[in-house]
């Protein structure tokens, strides 16, 4: 499984952004897909996770209400957006997309981010002031 990041950039703060995650090589129907961040200085922080199955998506109160998650699948490739607006300064950090299989990714996927296996190398963000 190879996870790509793109969208990341500078923007000044109230403006927008959309990240997104290519996802290949999954070869199970059950999985989630979660967007971390980390800034300098701070512990990872799991934002938002969608599920295959379902649809269902999940937000860290920190986000919710400004950011939206997505995905689409073509051929072999899913790709997973974030939808960022209102961003303000505190959003800056390298944001990462993470995959698992199963039917409960969402579920443990910020509590228990070890258990992902699959990271891609991130994009920065940068909201200035």
């Amino acid at each position: 499984v190879q996870l790509v990041e793109s969208g990341g950039g500078l923007v000044p703060a109230g403006g927008s952004l959309r990240l997104s995650c290519a996802a290949s090589g999954l070869h199970f129907d059950d999985y989630g897909i979660s967007w971390f961040r980390q800034a300098p200085g701070k512990e990872r922080e799991g934002i938002s996770c969608i599920m295959s199955d379902d649809g269902s998506t999940y937000y860290a109160d920190s986000v919710k209400g400004r950011f939206t998650i997505s995905s689409d699948r073509e051929k072999n490739t899913v790709t997973v957006h974030l939808q960022m607006n209102g961003l303000k300064p505190d959003d800056t950090a390298q944001y990462y997309c993470a995959a698992d299989y199963g039917i409960d990714v969402c579920r443990y996927y910020n509590s228990q981010s070890y258990r992902l296996p699959f990271w891609g190398q991130g994009t920065p963000v940068t909201v200035s002031a």
